[in-house]
């Protein structure tokens, strides 16, 4: 009997409430599907487009690169233009079968005023210090000390010139420097 009345408790037509919360149940979760629907293709889209902002990114770091290469590259090309006259110059001077010396000297002359532009020009300048102005070693490459009458640790002789392109030191003034007096 007791298998009877659980057969019919079983078997009894469900409330008209429980239908509506069955139906309210399937609502929420067709709204899920739907949601979930969207926010997959949003993470799509979302990824399309960090792929091409990467590619974009790569793409631009790709271009830098060869910009740099061909900035190396070409970096010297006005300075080796502003030297072609310079070259001309001394290749017209060797040509000339009997000079004489004035006119090597003046063609050197000529020459040296031509380089002395193109230097200018690319800001390529001299470091020659004056007797007697004190040692730069950021400058001034001392090769010997002497004795002078001058303050110490001040240049008494140039030996060689030195360079600087704009602030950077290219080679510096080799010099002999005046050595403390003792006595």
């Amino acid at each position: 009997m007791q298998e009877q009345d659980q057969n019919n408790q079983s078997e009894q037509p469900l409330p008209a409430d429980a239908t509506v919360d069955a139906e309210t149940a399937a609502a929420p979760a067709a709204g899920a599907d739907e949601r979930l629907a969207a926010a997959e293709a949003r993470a799509r889209e979302m990824e399309d487009a960090f792929l091409r902002a990467r590619a974009e990114v790569e793409n631009m770091r790709r271009r830098s690169q060869e910009e740099v290469a061909r900035a190396h590259k070409f970096a010297v090309e006005g300075f080796a233009e502003a030297l072609l006259p310079v070259r001309d110059a001394l290749e017209m001077a060797l040509k000339i079968d009997t000079p004489s010396v004035e006119s090597l000297k003046s063609g050197v002359d000529m020459t040296l005023k031509q380089m002395a532009s193109a230097f200018e020009k690319h800001k390529l300048l001299e470091v020659n210090p004056q007797p007697g102005e004190k040692l730069d070693p950021m400058k001034h490459q001392a090769l010997s000390l002497v004795p002078a009458e001058q303050e110490p640790n001040t240049v008494v002789e140039v030996l060689q010139k030195g360079y600087m392109i704009a602030d950077r030191l290219l080679r510096p003034a080799l010099v002999t420097v005046a050595q403390e007096k003792t006595g």
